[in-house]
Protein backbone atom coordinates (compact mmCIF):
# COMPACT_ATOMS: atom_id res chain seq x y z
CA UNK A 1 0.00 0.00 0.00
CA UNK A 2 1.32 3.42 -0.95
CA UNK A 3 0.28 5.46 2.11
CA UNK A 4 1.41 4.88 5.70
CA UNK A 5 0.38 7.15 8.57
CA UNK A 6 2.72 7.11 11.56
CA UNK A 7 0.66 7.91 14.62
CA UNK A 8 -0.43 7.21 18.16
CA UNK A 9 -4.15 6.42 18.69
CA UNK A 10 -4.45 8.88 21.61
CA UNK A 11 -2.81 11.89 19.95
CA UNK A 12 -5.25 14.62 18.97
CA UNK A 13 -3.31 15.80 15.93
CA UNK A 14 -3.18 12.20 14.69
CA UNK A 15 -6.97 12.15 15.05
CA UNK A 16 -7.20 15.14 12.74
CA UNK A 17 -5.33 13.35 9.95
CA UNK A 18 -7.26 10.13 10.52
CA UNK A 19 -10.59 11.92 10.20
CA UNK A 20 -9.52 13.24 6.79
CA UNK A 21 -8.49 9.77 5.63
CA UNK A 22 -11.72 8.19 6.88
CA UNK A 23 -13.93 10.92 5.45
CA UNK A 24 -12.85 10.06 1.91
CA UNK A 25 -12.22 6.36 2.38
CA UNK A 26 -8.57 6.75 1.42
CA UNK A 27 -6.68 3.42 1.64
CA UNK A 28 -3.71 3.57 4.02
CA UNK A 29 -1.80 1.59 6.60
CA UNK A 30 -1.27 2.84 10.13
CA UNK A 31 1.93 2.44 12.10
CA UNK A 32 1.77 3.14 15.83
CA UNK A 33 4.89 4.97 16.98
CA UNK A 34 6.13 4.11 20.47
CA UNK A 35 8.66 6.82 21.23
CA UNK A 36 9.37 5.17 24.59
CA UNK A 37 10.83 2.18 22.77
CA UNK A 38 14.43 3.03 21.73
CA UNK A 39 14.37 0.92 18.56
CA UNK A 40 10.98 2.21 17.43
CA UNK A 41 11.98 5.79 18.24
CA UNK A 42 15.24 5.47 16.29
CA UNK A 43 13.41 4.08 13.27
CA UNK A 44 10.87 6.91 13.33
CA UNK A 45 13.55 9.58 13.78
CA UNK A 46 15.26 8.26 10.66
CA UNK A 47 12.04 9.02 8.82
CA UNK A 48 11.32 12.39 10.47
CA UNK A 49 14.12 13.70 12.74
CA UNK A 50 11.86 16.25 14.42
CA UNK A 51 10.13 13.29 16.06
CA UNK A 52 6.56 14.63 16.06
CA UNK A 53 3.53 12.69 14.90
CA UNK A 54 1.62 12.24 12.71
CA UNK A 55 3.75 11.78 9.61
CA UNK A 56 2.43 10.53 6.27
CA UNK A 57 4.72 8.46 4.08
CA UNK A 58 3.80 8.03 0.41
CA UNK A 59 6.03 5.35 -1.09
CA UNK A 60 4.52 5.68 -4.55
CA UNK A 61 5.46 9.34 -4.81
CA UNK A 62 8.50 9.08 -2.49
CA UNK A 63 7.24 11.81 -0.19
CA UNK A 64 7.33 12.17 3.59
CA UNK A 65 4.80 14.67 4.92
CA UNK A 66 4.59 16.07 8.47
CA UNK A 67 2.06 18.58 9.84
CA UNK A 68 -1.63 17.75 9.77
CA UNK A 69 -2.83 20.58 7.54
CA UNK A 70 -0.11 19.79 4.97
CA UNK A 71 -1.05 16.10 5.11
CA UNK A 72 -4.72 16.87 4.46
CA UNK A 73 -3.93 19.25 1.61
CA UNK A 74 -1.61 16.65 0.10
CA UNK A 75 -4.32 13.99 0.28
CA UNK A 76 -6.84 16.37 -1.29
CA UNK A 77 -4.46 17.05 -4.16
CA UNK A 78 -3.06 13.59 -4.87
CA UNK A 79 -5.62 11.19 -3.38
CA UNK A 80 -8.96 12.97 -3.76
CA UNK A 81 -12.04 11.23 -2.44
CA UNK A 82 -15.77 11.78 -2.34
CA UNK A 83 -15.51 15.42 -1.34
CA UNK A 84 -12.71 17.98 -1.17
CA UNK A 85 -11.76 18.92 2.37
CA UNK A 86 -10.41 22.19 1.03
CA UNK A 87 -13.19 24.01 -0.85
CA UNK A 88 -12.60 24.74 -4.52
CA UNK A 89 -13.71 28.36 -4.25
CA UNK A 90 -10.65 30.47 -3.28
CA UNK A 91 -12.48 32.58 -0.69
CA UNK A 92 -14.13 29.54 0.90
CA UNK A 93 -10.79 27.76 0.90
CA UNK A 94 -9.17 30.67 2.69
CA UNK A 95 -11.90 30.60 5.32
CA UNK A 96 -11.45 26.87 5.84
CA UNK A 97 -7.71 27.37 6.24
CA UNK A 98 -8.34 30.16 8.75
CA UNK A 99 -10.58 28.05 10.97
CA UNK A 100 -8.31 25.04 10.62
CA UNK A 101 -5.49 27.12 12.07
CA UNK A 102 -7.84 28.61 14.67
CA UNK A 103 -8.74 25.21 16.12
CA UNK A 104 -5.10 24.10 16.05
CA UNK A 105 -3.62 27.22 17.62
CA UNK A 106 -6.34 28.47 19.96
CA UNK A 107 -7.96 25.21 21.08
CA UNK A 108 -5.47 22.36 20.65
CA UNK A 109 -2.36 24.24 21.75
CA UNK A 110 -3.75 25.72 25.01
CA UNK A 111 -5.48 22.40 25.76
CA UNK A 112 -2.13 20.63 25.46
CA UNK A 113 -0.51 23.23 27.72
CA UNK A 114 -3.02 22.41 30.46
CA UNK A 115 -2.67 18.65 29.97
CA UNK A 116 1.13 18.62 29.95
CA UNK A 117 1.29 20.74 33.10
CA UNK A 118 -0.53 18.02 35.02
CA UNK A 119 2.27 15.52 34.36
CA UNK A 120 5.19 17.87 35.01
CA UNK A 121 7.52 16.86 37.87
CA UNK A 122 6.69 18.43 41.22
CA UNK A 123 8.02 21.96 41.47
CA UNK A 124 8.16 22.48 37.71
CA UNK A 125 4.53 23.37 37.12
CA UNK A 126 3.59 26.56 35.33
CA UNK A 127 0.39 27.89 36.97
CA UNK A 128 0.64 31.22 35.16
CA UNK A 129 0.93 29.43 31.82
CA UNK A 130 -2.04 27.22 32.63
CA UNK A 131 -4.11 30.27 33.63
CA UNK A 132 -3.22 31.95 30.33
CA UNK A 133 -4.11 28.79 28.38
CA UNK A 134 -7.48 28.59 30.14
CA UNK A 135 -8.18 32.21 29.25
CA UNK A 136 -7.38 31.50 25.59
CA UNK A 137 -9.83 28.58 25.62
CA UNK A 138 -12.52 30.80 27.14
CA UNK A 139 -12.06 33.32 24.34
CA UNK A 140 -11.94 30.60 21.69
CA UNK A 141 -15.15 29.00 22.95
CA UNK A 142 -16.98 32.30 22.63
CA UNK A 143 -15.68 32.89 19.10
CA UNK A 144 -16.62 29.36 18.00
CA UNK A 145 -20.10 29.75 19.46
CA UNK A 146 -20.62 32.91 17.41
CA UNK A 147 -19.15 31.34 14.28
CA UNK A 148 -21.52 28.35 14.47
CA UNK A 149 -24.66 30.39 15.09
CA UNK A 150 -25.92 29.99 11.52
CA UNK A 151 -24.13 27.00 10.00
CA UNK A 152 -23.80 23.25 10.63
CA UNK A 153 -20.04 23.03 10.10
CA UNK A 154 -17.15 25.32 10.90
CA UNK A 155 -17.30 27.34 7.69
CA UNK A 156 -20.66 26.50 6.15
CA UNK A 157 -22.69 23.59 4.82
CA UNK A 158 -19.72 21.38 3.91
CA UNK A 159 -17.43 19.39 6.21
CA UNK A 160 -13.87 20.67 5.65
CA UNK A 161 -10.33 20.58 6.97
CA UNK A 162 -11.50 22.99 9.68
CA UNK A 163 -13.88 20.36 11.06
CA UNK A 164 -11.13 17.72 10.93
CA UNK A 165 -9.18 20.03 13.21
CA UNK A 166 -12.15 20.96 15.39
CA UNK A 167 -13.26 17.46 16.36
CA UNK A 168 -10.21 16.28 18.36
CA UNK A 169 -9.40 19.78 19.57
CA UNK A 170 -12.83 20.27 21.11
CA UNK A 171 -13.02 16.69 22.38
CA UNK A 172 -9.95 17.03 24.59
CA UNK A 173 -10.44 20.72 25.38
CA UNK A 174 -13.96 20.03 26.58
CA UNK A 175 -12.56 17.51 29.05
CA UNK A 176 -10.02 19.86 30.64
CA UNK A 177 -12.28 22.93 30.45
CA UNK A 178 -15.96 22.10 29.84
CA UNK A 179 -17.96 24.28 27.46
CA UNK A 180 -20.16 26.93 29.10
CA UNK A 181 -23.79 25.84 29.00
CA UNK A 182 -24.65 29.24 27.53
CA UNK A 183 -22.66 28.38 24.37
CA UNK A 184 -25.43 26.34 22.79
CA UNK A 185 -24.11 26.66 19.22
CA UNK A 186 -20.72 25.30 20.28
CA UNK A 187 -22.34 22.45 22.21
CA UNK A 188 -24.60 21.52 19.28
CA UNK A 189 -21.64 21.66 16.89
CA UNK A 190 -19.62 19.36 19.12
CA UNK A 191 -22.50 16.88 19.18
CA UNK A 192 -22.57 16.87 15.37
CA UNK A 193 -18.84 16.22 15.33
CA UNK A 194 -18.98 13.27 17.71
CA UNK A 195 -21.79 11.72 15.66
CA UNK A 196 -19.71 11.91 12.49
CA UNK A 197 -18.78 8.36 11.41
CA UNK A 198 -15.14 9.28 10.80
CA UNK A 199 -14.72 10.67 14.32
CA UNK A 200 -16.59 7.79 15.93
CA UNK A 201 -14.08 5.48 14.28
CA UNK A 202 -11.20 7.54 15.66
CA UNK A 203 -12.64 7.52 19.17
CA UNK A 204 -13.21 3.77 19.06
CA UNK A 205 -9.52 3.23 18.30
CA UNK A 206 -8.47 5.71 21.00
CA UNK A 207 -10.69 4.23 23.73
CA UNK A 208 -8.24 1.50 24.85
CA UNK A 209 -5.66 4.24 25.46
CA UNK A 210 -7.85 6.67 27.43
CA UNK A 211 -6.31 5.44 30.69
CA UNK A 212 -3.08 7.15 29.56
CA UNK A 213 -4.73 10.58 29.33
CA UNK A 214 -3.73 12.74 32.34
CA UNK A 215 -7.37 13.84 32.81
CA UNK A 216 -8.80 10.35 32.36
CA UNK A 217 -11.12 10.75 35.35
CA UNK A 218 -12.83 13.68 33.62
CA UNK A 219 -13.59 11.89 30.34
CA UNK A 220 -17.40 11.63 30.08
CA UNK A 221 -18.64 8.09 30.63
CA UNK A 222 -20.37 7.99 27.24
CA UNK A 223 -16.96 8.10 25.57
CA UNK A 224 -15.33 5.55 27.83
CA UNK A 225 -18.04 2.92 27.85
CA UNK A 226 -18.29 0.61 24.85
CA UNK A 227 -21.65 -0.03 23.27
CA UNK A 228 -23.15 -3.47 23.81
Amino acid sequence: MSLTLYLHPLASFCHKALIALYENGTPFESCIVDLMDPAAAASFLDLWPVGKIPVLRDDRRNRTLPETTIIIEYLDRHYPGRQPLLPLDPDEQLNARLWDRFFDLYVSVPMQKIVVDRIRPAGRNDPAGVEEAAAILTTAYGMIDRQLADKPWATGDAFTVADCSAAPALFFAGIVQPFPQSHTHLIDYFERLVQRASFQRVLAAARPYFHMFPYQEAIPARFVETKA
